[in-house]
């Protein structure tokens, strides 16, 4: 019995750390996927050991399977609460809102304004880059002025240069 809970406390850890890994190798933090790495695999191995030495019964390989699946879920409420990197959001408007660009402005968001062409009048569009962790902020702000506003958020792979990183930093130090 003491393995079968050493197997499902093992997958609980395993699990989330592969999921962190796998988003810090597709963000570019090589060093800490490769300390996460060294650290899944030992992990891995000695819980798969304890599946597969012994007797090998049904409940511990069910009970590997089921710490996977609940690792998941746990690995992916982690990264949520991390919200490693940055978005990209579009929003598009009726009427230009200066009080939104402002408030959004002043809140340390990199506002870029555009005038296009919509099927019935013109748009205002809005370019705002932040860090993922400010999203439900930026959202919120946007929901409050422009209830009827027409969003669009995404990861970007990469940026340089622009007023945005001055500012990025400016907001982290208050």
């Amino acid at each position: 019995m003491l393995n079968i809970l050493l197997i499902l406390l093992l997958q609980l850890l395993y699990v989330p750390i592969y999921t962190l890994r796998t988003i810090f190798l597709v963000k570019n933090m090589s060093t800490l996927a490769a300390i996460l790495g060294i650290i899944e695999m030992l992990i891995y191995v000695f819980g798969l050991s304890l599946v597969f030495g012994g007797d090998q019964s049904f409940i511990a390989m069910f009970v590997y399977a089921l710490g996977f699946g609940i690792g998941i879920i746990l690995g992916t409420k982690i990264e949520k609460k991390l919200a490693i990197g940055y978005i990209n959001v579009i929003v598009n408007t009726q009427n230009k809102n200066t009080e939104l660009i402002n408030m959004l402005r002043n809140n340390g968001f990199g506002v870029t304004t555009y005038i296009g062409e919509g099927r019935d009048s013109h748009r205002i569009r809005m370019e705002i880059l932040t860090k993922r962790n400010r999203e439900n902020e930026l959202l919120a702000t946007i929901e409050k002025f422009e209830p009827k506003a027409f969003i669009i958020s995404y990861e970007p792979r990469q940026f340089k240069g622009g007023l945005l990183l001055a500012r990025l930093k400016k907001h982290n130090k208050n």
